[in-house]
Formats: C-alpha cells, sequence, structure tokens
C-alpha cells in the first residue's frame, strides 16, 4: 500500500524506516516470531525437543511477514493462531508439534510487547530525547547569563536569565529521561498459560516457573511474578506515564517558546528556512510552526493516558476489552520520538534576541525593584515594609517618579537605608543586577545532566 494511502498521519506524514522497525505492525509479527522462537529455545534446553528442531523453529520465525499472517487470520480469524499456522508451514513434519507448545496468545503477545517497547525506548525513544536534552544543555550554556524578565500568570515578575529558564526544561527532561530508563527495565513478560497458574506447561515440566524464567532471560525481560492469561498491566502502565511525562515536557518548553516567539514580545525565533513560507496569503508572516506541531502532537496523545489507565482493568483472569486500544500504543512512542527530533532541530538553530530581550526587561525596570526594596526594609527592622512600598508603586504610576526616587525622597526610611549594605543598595540602583544565582544555578543543572548521560 502506498504511504498516502493510509489513514493515520504517523505513517503518511510523520513515521519513518526507524521508526517501522520496532513500531509498526511488521515489527509486531516479527517480536512475536521472536518471542516463538525464543520458546523453542527453551524447550530443546529441557530436552523436550531435539535442539535441531528448535534450530529450525527459531529460522522459520525470522522468515515470516505481516503480509502473509494476516492473509492466513482471515481464515482462522485469529492473529496469534494465524503467526503460528504460518511458522509450522515453514517447517518439518518433526519439527510442527513444538511450534507455540505449551503456550497461550497472550505468553507471546504480552512478552513480545514488552520485548518490543523496551527495544524501542532503547534504540529510538532515550536516544532521541537525550540529544534534545544535549542541545538544550547547549543553548541553555551559551545564554546562561542573557538578561529576561521572568513572568508569572502571563506579567512581568523578576529578572532571570534565558539560560535559567531553558535550565529547568533540561532538569525536567532529564527527569524524564531516567523514568523512562528505568521503566523499560521493569518491563514484565509471562509463560503462565491460559490463567496464569501454569496449568499446561506443569504437564511435562516439573518446575515450570523455572521455565518461564529461562524464556525471559534469553529476551531481557523481568518474569512476572505474578500473572494471570495476561501480564500485570503496571509494569506497562508505569512506562506509558513516564513516556506521556516526556511528552508534557516537550509541549510545556514549546508552548513556552511559542508565546516568546509573539510579535509583541519577539525574545525567540525559529530559523526561517531562505524558501519557507509562513502563510499563504501574507507574505510578512514567520509563524512557530515547529513549537505549535509539538505542542499539537502532544495534544493527541496527552489524552492517551487516560485510555493506558482503563485498560489496566480487565475481568478476572482475562477479557478482550483492551486488545483494540492496546495496538495504539506504539503510536505514542511514534509521536513523542518525531517530536523530541522536531525540537532539537529547532533548538539547534534558535534564535535569541538579547535586544528585544533587553526591551521588554526595561519596560518593568522600575517596578522590579518593589521585591528587593521591601524585603531589605523588612530585614533593617520597618514595620510594615510590603504595604509601604506596595503604596509608593502606585504613587509612582501616578507621578512617572521612580519607586527609589519617592523612596530616597522619604526622610523616615532614611534611618533604613543607612543599615542597608553597598552591595545591596547596588541591586537597589541597578535590578539588572537582581538575577539572584540564575546563573550560577544554570550551570549546576547543566553539569549534573550532562555527567548524568556522559553528554
Amino acid at each position: 500500500m502506498d504511504r498516502f494511502d493510509n489513514i493515520s498521519p504517523m505513517d503518511y506524514r510523520y513515521g519513518n524506516k526507524a521508526l517501522s522497525k520496532y513500531l509498526s505492525e511488521e515489527a509486531r509479527i516479527k517480536y512475536q516470531a521472536k518471542v516463538e522462537a525464543a520458546l523453542a529455545t527453551a524447550l530443546a534446553k529441557q530436552g523436550i525437543c531435539d535442539r535441531k528442531i528448535a534450530e529450525e523453529i527459531a529460522k522459520a520465525s525470522e522468515k515470516v511477514t505481516a503480509a502473509e499472517v494476516y492473509e492466513e487470520e482471515n481464515v482462522t480469524r485469529h492473529d496469534v493462531k494465524a503467526l503460528v499456522n504460518m511458522i509450522r508451514a515453514k517447517v518439518s513434519k518433526e519439527a510442527k508439534p513444538f511450534v507455540h507448545f505449551g503456550a497461550t496468545s497472550y505468553d507471546i503477545v504480552d512478552t513480545s510487547n514488552a520485548l518490543r517497547y523496551k527495544e524501542a525506548c532503547e534504540k529510538l525513544v532515550i536516544p532521541s530525547l537525550t540529544k534534545l536534552e544535549k542541545t538544550l544543555i547547549t543553548l541553555a550554556l551559551r545564554e546562561k547569563s542573557t538578561l529576561q524578565i521572568g513572568r508569572t500568570h502571563g506579567q512581568h515578575a523578576e529578572p532571570v536569565t534565558f539560560g535559567f529558564v531553558i535550565a529547568g526544561y533540561v532538569n525536567r527532561l532529564g527527569n524524564r529521561i531516567r523514568a523512562v530508563n528505568n521503566a523499560k527495565e521493569e518491563l514484565e513478560g509471562k509463560f503462565s498459560g491460559a490463567v496464569g497458574a501454569f496449568n499446561g506447561s506443569s504437564l511435562f515440566l516439573k518446575d515450570p516457573e523455572a521455565f518461564e524464567k529461562s524464556i525471559m532471560q534469553q529476551l531481557g525481560l523481568k518474569q512476572a511474578m505474578h500473572s494471570t492469561q495476561i501480564v500485570a498491566p503496571e509494569s506497562l502502565l508505569d512506562l506509558l506515564n513516564a513516556l506521556i511525562g516526556a511528552f508534557n515536557v516537550l509541549a510545556n518548553f514549546a508552548d513556552d517558546m511559542r508565546h516568546l516567539q509573539r510579535s509583541e514580545i519577539a525574545e525567540v525565533g525559529e530559523a526561517f528556512e531562505a524558501k519557507q513560507v509562513g502563510s499563504s496569503t501574507m507574505p510578512h508572516k514567520r509563524n512557530p510552526i515547529n513549537f505549535e506541531n509539538v505542542k499539537s502532537m502532544w495534544k493527541v496523545f496527552m489524552p492517551h493516558v487516560i485510555t493506558f489507565n482503563m485498560d489496566a482493568i480487565s475481568e478476572h483472569q482475562r477479557d478482550l476489552t483492551n486488545s483494540a486500544s492496546q495496538r495504539f500504543v506504539p503510536e505514542l512512542l511514534a509521536g513523542l520520538v518525531s517530536s523530541a527530533n522536531r525540537l532539537d532541530k529547532v533548538c539547534e538553530k534558535m534564535v535569541v534576541d538579547k535586544k528585544n530581550m533587553k526591551k521588554n526587561f526595561d519596560k518593568s525596570r522600575q517596578g522590579i525593584i518593589a521585591e528587593p526594596l521591601y524585603l531589605l526594609l523588612a530585614a533593617k527592622g520597618h514595620p510594615d515594609a510590603h504595604e509601604y512600598v506596595r503604596e509608593k508603586t502606585l504613587e509612582a504610576e501616578k507621578t512617572g517618579k521612580t519607586v527609589m526616587e519617592l523612596a530616597k525622597a522619604d526622610s523616615d526610611l532614611k534611618q533604613f537605608f543607612e543599615k542597608i549594605s553597598p552591595k545591596q543598595l547596588t541591586i537597589l540602583n541597578d535590578p539588572e543586577k537582581y538575577t539572584g544565582v540564575a546563573e550560577k544555578r544554570t550551570l549546576e543543572v547543566c553539569k549534573y545532566w550532562k555527567a548524568e548521560f556522559r553528554i
């Protein structure tokens, strides 16, 4: 099928071959076949089948394609049975009995999903997020001293540095990368049969639990301590929540940068290509399309967390109410990787307009003094410093004078000003210096995560 015949934008617009290797329908079949091969190998180790038979099954499993499995499913009306039939069709008569021997469908399905999501995180998600983390660290260090007005509730607040702002996202993303990395290691597989009690395998194995463990060790997965027909959902749910958390960070960052690119703020901007068009009717437009795309992608996938939690509910030992919905899990990973890669490219070339940052800062230059002035007055014994400074800010707005001019003209404040150190007075007279430890904190955060990820 041509990609433009596909329905999902992940296929025809945002996907690529790297994603397909782990997240496509072909990949789903390939990973299920890997589990079937691991089962055969474990059977041979137990002496239930000959080693050559296990090798034959493993080789046949490597040759199975999604196309033939789907064609067979038209007959069987059962996807795993169709897979089994296609493997059996490729092996000798002697090997046929040992294909899928002792397995129930979800021994294969849940185990293979855990395996491919783990490997997709290792090969796709974590590398993409870590590359973005490295780019953000570079940006934060580059702009560690760049003065910017902080904003709370959409209003000018106190000074920060732009590097400090970016360092906040470095820290948040670093924590989410760590969470994804930890969660992928906790993914569980099973080979416990139709209700999880090892009914079938206990017929021919003295220690069916050890047999299950041997299969999981082959695949590099944790053995579920307890399972029904399905693996308990929490280990996968923890990973999905960690992935959504990472997506939240990306979306928040993209939204902040989008707002900073507004015409009336204009502190940052996406680099524009020579032939790039911002609008079909307004030639002057320079839209923040990449930042907007990431937030838009997040809006698609973040609500999936509700479905993922609903999928955790399964009646008794198993029902099929998650069989369709869980097939959409790969799209979350694909969307996250796509968005991380997009942000990385934008941030590598992000334009920071220091002149406009200074211009916006200067709009609130005098108001910024209110906080340090009230704190210093209170520290030196003023009985109601906050209210005093609040009144002076209102007076400043009416008279056009600065808060400091009004405060210095007040003889009642002389006794308190005499107690303020020269260093503290410097900050009151030069609000650009009122950035606290923003630069120091930026350096500390970046140093920590560079060491954590060795980047």
